[in-house]
């Protein structure tokens, strides 16, 4: 651990101001020292702009994140040691004054939203780069702000948003509003604590989850719930709004944030599409009467619920900070919005005037942003972690940006949010944008756990999302197509055979291979692949492939599958192969096409290939034939079900001796702050339930065991 107290220069961070001597006129003092209350791409992302403008900054850092690349961009940075470290406010407090820091940015997240903790950086004299407290409270309380919204005519969604809070009051509520209805925390975002309740039947269950999950995610009071009307078909559409200490506030136009699961953002637009001009400029008076409505003072998005079938817009909330998707914003505006915050933090106007953004937006074009995210949407979007063991990205540029907290060799964790990164391209019109990041998506390829990055490029291709038809429910509506099973073509297990070969991972002393001196002519080796694709149309299917070679990187290839009757023979492949640490890049020539191939073998699991070809990634296993598998008395692990990530036992909800049919319920882990329905894969006995609620477990733990003969039937 590191902690350096940092020298600070006496500097003017931006150009020299007079102070003004009008009564009741804000005071301008330049930031010249910083302390970044957060971690990951955020804290990289404030840094950057913080150090253009010569300000000093601090970092903190966890002991999961000792090694990040937000602690090591500063030179100056401090350890909080446990992974809640970033929620110890008064610790924070604390050091930025021991420190002498002159200020404080929260980024998103943790306690960016935490009014208690901006009111004590405002006690203590540190300026705190967000909104006043005040403010903070009175828009972070779901039902007060509603109360607010109400009064300045700002239109909300129906719904209870009062003190009673006990189960059959909210139930009660809930019937006056009528189902479908929406369960929220007063403390909410991000989608934590939030369930949609689609009849009274699973009511209790739903709020006795969402409660749970909520004062996880938020602390003591994040129990207490909203219960609104919930909308069919909405859109999220939010508007970013700035302010400054001088009575002014501007709208940076709109965000289209309907493409979720669970409800949390992947892809975020601007402007929003098929949304016509008079709603449009409706949405962005209503953000700013909102702001002002609460003496708002800096960043903010004010989100609403948009009716696809109505065309109504109801305020939904305020989120009083910098919004994960904000350089959606910066993109169609030409602007750095932290710079912005920085500069009415010191007591500056607003850069921009209304009219100066608008003319912005309308010659900028389009902006989308995709979260990459540690996932397996395949798997029903099951959080994922671990070290990335290859990551390449793609070539940014004025119209194409990555945000990101992590490089190759790095470890995301399960302690924190699984988002790997931000990939935000400009078009000049949307189509364009759409087609940019489909493109970009291609060379975006990551190698140690599971990424949403293949799912992202479906959903750039998908007719009904280039259309613009867009709703929360996006997802589930257009399931079929999203998740439609994929066809791995022949040459991509040539490739995978060619590749191994080529990094001389099959030794003799592995099952894998035949032929020792495969360099020589004559050689020929012979491969069992599985797929691990779960939309593969043959999923687990195995199959042969003998690679035989005839001369200098010459080769005759035969890919044999199961049910086939005749084998594939590709005859007069050259392949010119170069191999590091694991990694081959091949450049192959077959019969009526190049290929340009990379094939990784994970160095933490050897039987497991990736293959990228063609703009996709596919993910192999390397079978043992069955001999070996004999000789060793090797057999896979049958009858039990087994933990698909780190996490946490939230509850069992069986106990020994249960008969259960497939689909039915186990456990509840909570991963990623994230909680996490294991479902039985099969009908059974429950013979044994490994673990206690409370209890930690790896990936690969086993959670439940059946009997052995319901098993086998």
């Amino acid at each position: 651990m590191r902690s350096i107290k940092p020298r600070y220069l006496r500097r003017r961070a931006f150009p020299r101001y007079a102070s003004t001597s009008i009564s009741g006129q804000p005071q301008i003092t330049p930031i010249t020292s910083l302390l970044i209350a957060n971690r990951g791409e955020i804290a990289l992302r404030i840094n950057k702009t913080a150090r253009r403008l010569g300000i000093q900054t601090t970092t903190l850092y966890t002991d999961p994140d000792a090694s990040s690349q937000h602690a090591a961009c500063s030179p100056h940075s401090i350890g909080l040691g446990a992974a809640n470290g970033y929620l110890d406010g008064e610790r924070i407090v604390r050091l930025a004054k021991q420190h002498g820091i002159q200020a404080l940015h929260p980024g998103y997240g943790f306690l960016s939203e935490n009014s208690a903790f901006a009111r004590r950086c405002e006690e203590e004299g540190i300026v705190f780069v967000g909104p006043p407290a005040q403010a903070m409270a009175d828009m972070g309380d779901k039902a007060r702000s509603k109360e607010i919204m109400t009064k300045a005519g700002v239109p909300c969604v129906p719904g209870y948003h009062g003190s009673e809070q006990g189960e059959t009051e909210l139930l009660n509520h809930a019937k006056a509003v009528k189902f479908p209805v929406l369960l929220k925390s007063v403390k909410g975002g991000g989608g934590k604590g939030m369930r949609i309740v689609m009849e009274e039947g699973e009511f209790i269950q739903q709020l006795k989850s969402a409660r749970a999950e909520a004062r996880a995610s938020f602390g003591e009071g994040g129990e207490v719930m909203l219960v609104e009307k919930y909308i069919v078909r909405p859109r999220h559409v939010e508007v970013q709004v700035f302010a400054d200490k001088h009575g002014n506030c501007v709208a940076l136009g709109e965000r289209d944030c309907s493409v979720q699961r669970r409800h949390q953002k992947i892809l975020e637009e601007s402007p929003a599409p098929n949304l016509d001009d008079v709603t449009r400029l409706d949405l962005w008076d209503k953000a700013r009467t909102a702001a002002l409505a609460v003496g708002y003072v800096g960043a903010g998005t004010v989100e609403f619920i948009l009716d696809k079938d109505s065309g109504e817009f109801y305020f939904m909330e305020m989120n009083t900070r910098l919004q994960v998707e904000h350089p959606v914003s910066e993109m169609v505006t030409g602007t750095d919005l932290v710079e912005w915050q920085f500069r009415v933090a010191a007591g500056e106007k607003l850069p921009l005037t209304q009219q100066e953004i608008m003319e912005r937006i309308a010659e900028r074009g389009a902006a989308i942003e995709a979260r990459i995210y540690a996932e397996s949407p395949e798997k029903g979007f099951l959080p994922d972690s671990g070290k990335l063991v290859h990551l390449t990205t793609p070539k940014t540029g004025e119209d194409i940006r990555i945000d990101a907290g992590f490089v190759e060799g790095d470890t995301v964790t399960e302690a924190y949010d699984g988002m790997i990164a931000k990939l935000i391209v400009r078009g000049d019109d949307r189509e364009t944008a759409i087609r940019k990041m489909e493109l970009a998506l291609r060379n975006y390829e990551v190698v140690g756990l599971s990424t949403n990055i293949e799912f992202l490029k479906r959903l750039c291709k998908s007719p009904a999302f280039i259309e613009g038809d867009v709703e929360t429910g996006f997802i589930e509506k257009w399931k079929a197509e999203l998740f439609d099973p994929v066809t791995v073509k022949p040459e991509v297990y040539v490739q995978a055979a060619l590749g191994i070969s080529a990094s001389n991972l099959a030794s003799a002393e592995q099952p894998h291979g035949g032929s020792l001196g495969f360099g020589n002519y004559g050689g020929e080796r012979t491969f069992y692949f599985k797929s691990l694709d779960v939309l593969n149309e043959k999923e687990a299917e195995v199959v042969e492939v003998r690679v035989f070679q005839k001369g200098n990187q010459l080769f005759d290839c035969t890919v044999t599958r199961k049910g086939e009757e005749t084998p594939q023979t590709i005859q007069d492949v050259i392949s010119s192969p170069i191999s590091s640490s694991g990694k081959t890049t091949l450049t192959t020539f077959f019969p009526d096409a190049r290929v340009d191939t990379t094939v990784v073998q994970d160095p933490n699991n050897d039987n497991k290939i990736t293959v990228f070809q063609h703009g996709g990634k596919t993910e192999l296993s390397l079978v043992s034939p069955t001999w070996y598998e004999k000789a060793l008395g090797l057999k896979e692990a049958t009858a039990s079900v087994v933990a698909p990530m780190p996490c946490k036992i939230l509850k069992n909800e069986v106990k020994e001796g249960d008969k259960v049919v497939k689909g039915a319920p186990l456990v509840v882990i909570e991963s990623m702050k994230m909680e996490t329905v294991i479902r039985s894969p099969q009908d059974g006995v429950i013979k044994r339930l490994a673990h206690k609620e409370g209890d930690k477990c790896k990936a690969g733990t086993v959670l439940v065991v059946f009997e052995e003969s319901a098993a086998a039937e």
